[in-house]
């Protein structure tokens, strides 16, 4: 049997080190950057691509535009992140361009750590009106034809609609008769559409905030008979 040979140790040379703390500075780096974006941990293939990613920025920076159309009272029972709502409350103040575009940005990079999509149902619903408005301003629309066309309808309103200045209201009734009398003569002559005057939008303001206001003297009777019954 052969005898062993003595074991020599070779300790690794200058460019081996560094090129190990190289490894293990990296492997460091792209664990930090995985906690932090768990996007990092998916396989190469399945993660966004760049062009994907800047269209989601893009898109959260929109986001972010639309959230300033907000009123404050609703922006405020969003909840937002402190540091997102601050950023938001800076971009109102900022107004060089420049400025601006870099304040989108940061906006934009912090709306990704936050779920947008009960941001766009708040802005959805600033953005289109209700039911309940679509059909108020449909019935104002109503009100003002029929008070025009018939006197039978100021009667009805003024029994529905007691506190109406009742002489404002005829006042303005006859003009618009008249302004839609002068439209109707007028119109053959030069073919121009039929023409509204003041007194016909006044009509429909006066019916519109009369309607609004019956609307939240019967939702202020029912939350105080809903209070009463709760005690």
């Amino acid at each position: 049997m052969a005898p062993r040979k003595p074991f020599k140790f070779s300790p690794p040379n200058a460019a081996e080190i560094e090129a190990e703390a190289f490894r293990q500075a990296r492997d460091a780096a792209q664990m930090a950057a995985a906690a932090l974006n768990p996007e990092l941990r998916l396989p190469r293939s399945a993660r966004p691509s760049k062009t994907q990613m800047k269209k989601e920025s893009h898109d959260l920076q929109e986001l972010g535009e639309a959230l300033l159309e907000l009123p404050l009272p609703k922006l405020d029972a969003l909840n937002l992140p402190e540091g997102l709502r601050d950023a938001l409350d800076e971009l109102r103040r900022i107004r060089n361009f420049e400025g601006r575009r870099r304040q989108w940005q940061y906006v934009g990079k912090l709306m990704r750590g936050i779920d947008p999509e009960p941001l766009r149902e708040a802005v959805a619903a600033q953005r289109v009106p209700s039911a309940r408005d679509t059909l108020a301003l449909h019935e104002a629309e109503a009100w003002r034809d029929r008070l025009i066309a018939s006197d039978d309808a100021m009667t009805e309103w003024m029994a529905a609609h007691p506190d109406t200045d009742a002489q404002a209201l005829r006042s303005l009734v006859r003009s618009a008769r008249k302004d839609v009398q002068a439209a109707a003569a007028a119109q053959p002559h030069d073919g121009a559409a039929e023409r509204k005057g003041r007194s016909y939008r006044e009509i429909f303001q006066l019916v519109r905030e009369a309607l609004a206001g019956a609307e939240r003297a019967a939702r202020d009777d029912e939350d105080g008979r809903n209070a009463v019954h709760d005690d």
